[in-house]
């Protein structure tokens, strides 16, 4: 659901960050990118490579929350769990979930990037199962595992970011008192939307540079190396090169965490009043 929502603001995003540089000209904008898709195509447009997107939740997400919420049931049995044993949890699944969801990521930045390439260049994908196989086919098994490497350290760096840091600011909200209004959160709607918004803006930047190397990488029809991309877009375009997109990506990561963490929390509530005696809840 969240990703269904926030879809428009991923593509931005990921054309934002392989759009080539133009010398002389400034580099387009979250808002021209958008209005030039629609110009262009149309705003249905704005949903290209939504199949993707879905393939994305239904591995990478899913591994990466689910397995993080086991190793947190299991490690909470006992008490509390240790932050560090939480940080490191969190770690853990977002490896497992970045190696789950690399194909789908692939397809993703594919499809939503293929707007901005030269007609002749284009991967024409008619949706994520017709990409899949196409890439099997045109690449090679293998070709599903490209960018692998900087996927996994964002997809790390996502999961302590976004996971670990909403659930260290559930805690730390419950335990403090908002200072002037004097108020005390409790766990519901507001605290689920106070600590993931928090959340939202710690993963954007702190996955900013992964997250552009990535979508270069996995746009990429030859073999490239992370290290031979990176050398050449700081000398090409500067430090700041590794920054683009954090407009839209904060833009999409904001209202796309809040979502996901907000149906997520409910509809554990309504699995709590269904299986009550489901100790992994």
């Amino acid at each position: 659901v969240a990703a269904c929502c926030t879809h428009p603001l991923d593509l931005a995003k990921v054309r934002l960050q392989t759009i080539a540089p133009t010398p002389g000209s400034p580099h387009p904008s979250t808002l021209s990118v958008l209005r030039m898709t629609i110009k262009e195509s149309g705003f249905s447009s704005l949903y290209t490579g939504l199949s993707a997107s879905v393939m994305r939740q239904m591995t990478y997400s899913l591994v990466r929350l689910g397995a993080y919420e086991q190793m947190k049931a299991q490690l909470s049995k006992d008490g509390p769990a240790p932050a560090t044993h939480l940080f490191f949890a969190a770690m853990l699944a977002g490896a497992i979930g970045g190696f789950a969801g690399n194909p789908a990521d692939i397809l993703l930045v594919r499809m939503t990037s293929d707007f901005v390439r030269p007609p002749e260049k284009r991967y024409n994908y008619r949706n994520a199962v017709h990409g899949l196989v196409t890439l099997v086919k045109s690449e090679g098994p293998h070709s599903l595992f490209r960018g692998m490497g900087t996927n996994l350290t964002r997809a790390i760096l996502m999961n302590v970011s976004q996971v670990y840091r909403y659930d260290l600011f559930k805690q730390i909200l419950l335990r403090s008192r908002i200072p002037l209004i004097d108020y005390q959160m409790t766990d519901g709607l507001l605290l689920h939307t106070v600590s993931s918004i928090t959340a939202g803006a710690v993963a954007t930047t702190i996955t900013a540079p992964a997250d552009v190397l990535r979508s270069r990488l996995m746009a990429a029809a030859g073999t490239s190396h992370p290290l031979q991309v990176l050398t050449a877009a700081l000398r090409e375009e500067g430090p700041r090169f590794l920054f683009k997109g954090w407009t839209p990506a904060f833009i999409r990561l904001g209202p796309n965490t809040v979502l996901m963490f907000v149906f997520f929390e409910q509809l554990k509530k309504g699995w709590r009043a269904l299986y009550p005696s489901d100790y992994l809840l």
